[in-house]
């Protein structure tokens, strides 16, 4: 498989302090690269360089052979790369529904003046976006919230709509930050199940999760970080067998 992703020598400063130190790995097309790492290993910072949130201090970040370190959000987002967030942000006052086809919308080709005028093409554009959003909603599992309020969600439907919100915007790679946090055992096989259904959509994801049940049972490849780098790559298998590993990250019995 072709990388769609590439971190070259990527360096990450705060002053003084290395988050990101040299780092090199690559994201294939259309794989599930699991990215994991103690608290503080640099993995959000890396997330946030990817989407440039943070311009990096050293190396490239390429994506499908473009040079994107450097650019703004909002135009690597318009590339096709997506995220989700550690705290689910939403559109607290909009429903379920309503918070995806703000996202669709984005994409849309419909004038404001044919939105106000409430014009055909507006209206069959609408039904296209509605239509869009019912889809990305069924499929992880939200067929009973769409129309309840974002804010009255729980925590689990909440985590849900973030990822939803996120494939709104047609992307070929989506970043995963700890979708599985504060589920139940239940919700978390759950998630599974979706993050492959995303994979079959033809994207491709990094996900960036501490619970290991989760990142070993969906992950094709893994990637450790640890104090701002990479300590070890491989399969599932090879990773909770490396004794680097063990030592800096899942600890000894």
């Amino acid at each position: 498989m072709k990388p769609i992703i590439e971190i070259q020598g990527v360096h990450k400063h705060f002053g003084g302090l290395a988050a990101i130190s040299d780092l090199h790995f690559e994201l294939r097309q259309g794989e599930i690269l699991g990215l994991i790492g103690p608290n503080g290993a640099g993995k959000t910072t890396l997330f946030n360089v990817i989407t440039g949130v943070f311009r990096p201090s050293g190396g490239r970040v390429i994506f499908k052979g473009e040079r994107i370190d450097g650019l703004k959000p909002h135009q690597i987002a318009s590339k096709g790369i997506a995220r989700t967030f550690q705290q689910v942000s939403l559109f607290k006052d909009g429903s379920a529904l309503w918070s995806v086809m703000a996202g669709c919308h984005r994409h849309t080709k419909v004038s404001l003046v044919g939105a106000l005028l409430n014009t055909k093409s507006y209206r069959q554009e609408e039904d296209l976006v509605r239509a869009k959003s019912v889809e990305i909603l069924n499929s992880m599992g939200m067929e009973e919230w769409q129309e309840a309020l974002a804010q009255n969600l729980p925590h689990g439907q909440k985590r849900a709509l973030g990822v939803c919100m996120a494939l709104a915007t047609n992307p070929e790679v989506l970043l995963l930050d700890e979708p599985a946090t504060g589920l139940t055992e239940e919700e978390r096989l759950s998630v599974m199940r979706r993050i492959k259904t995303i994979r079959e959509r033809g994207i491709s994801l990094i996900i960036v999760e501490h619970n290991m049940q989760v990142i070993t049972g969906i992950s094709d490849r893994i990637v450790v970080m640890n104090y701002g780098q990479k300590i070890a790559e491989g399969t599932p298998q090879e990773i909770v067998n490396n004794e680097a590993v063990i030592e800096a990250y899942l600890g000894r019995e």
